[in-house]
């Protein structure tokens, strides 16, 4: 009896030059599904920046104030209108004061182009209330001295993890700063919680336009990506001055 034949496929003998060219045709494969990966991957990286980028902005909806029951600093009818979202006890909100605000005084404010308001904001310590609510005092009492008792209080700022900001040190600091103001009504103002309401609405202002950090800049209503960087300021104001010239 003849062995029986096995019914199997013998692979084909392939010349050195089909290997070739078969190792080549997979590697070609392998180089198309890596660039198709990278692709993906970069689109999928600026998905997420574009994304983080529209919730740092907050929103693309230009937001609203009522400018007439905030501090201002300028003229009421200026065109353009500035809002700092800021708490006393803030670091940044003191190098702000110290190295953006008097540019902007200088060239847009005291020109009579741009008015400066001011949200007061508290939630690094509990005596960032105090400070706030001190502060509501004085711009109850004379809006020009609030402006005095701000740099007062950035320029006297203690460290961020201590309570500096008691009721005496701010009364105190006030009549060291000689303001036209009643300190016996300051210093009930701050010991009766007169303002906390107010700064209750303040800090919802805050939340409703997604104000996660201070200081916080809007131009007309336009969130200011970098506080810190004055020509992306300028650049912010010069279009929104060409937008009230031009509606």
């Amino acid at each position: 009896m003849s062995p029986t034949k096995k019914n199997t496929t013998q692979a084909p003998n392939l010349s050195k030059q089909e290997k070739r060219i078969a190792a080549q045709a997979r590697q070609k494969q392998k180089n198309r599904i890596f660039m198709i990966s990278t692709i993906a991957l970069v689109v999928i990286l600026f998905a997420g920046l574009f994304y983080l980028a529209s919730r740092e902005s907050g929103s693309s909806k230009t937001a609203e104030f009522d400018y007439s029951s905030m501090p201002r600093l300028g003229k009421e009818d200026a065109p353009i209108k500035l809002v700092e979202f800021g708490d006393f006890k803030c670091p940044a909100c003191a190098d702000f004061t110290r190295l953006i605000k008097p540019q902007i005084v200088e060239d847009y404010v005291d020109q009579g182009k741009a008015a400066l308001y001011f949200v007061n904001m508290s939630f690094i310590g509990p005596d960032s209330t105090t400070a706030s609510l001190a502060a509501l005092s004085v711009y109850h009492q004379n809006n020009e001295e609030f402006w005095k008792f701000y740099d007062a209080i950035y320029a006297n700022q203690g460290v961020e993890a201590e309570e500096w900001a008691t009721k005496d040190f701010l009364v105190n600091l006030a009549k060291q700063e000689k303001l036209s103001i009643d300190y016996d009504l300051l210093s009930k103002d701050i010991e009766n919680k007169t303002y906390a309401d107010e700064l209750e609405q303040d800090n919802d202002l805050a939340n409703e336009n997604k104000v996660s950090k201070t200081p916080s800049l809007f131009v007309n209503g336009e969130k200011v990506l970098d506080p810190f960087n004055y020509e992306a300021i300028k650049q912010v104001i010069e279009s929104a001055d060409k937008a009230v010239a031009n509606p």
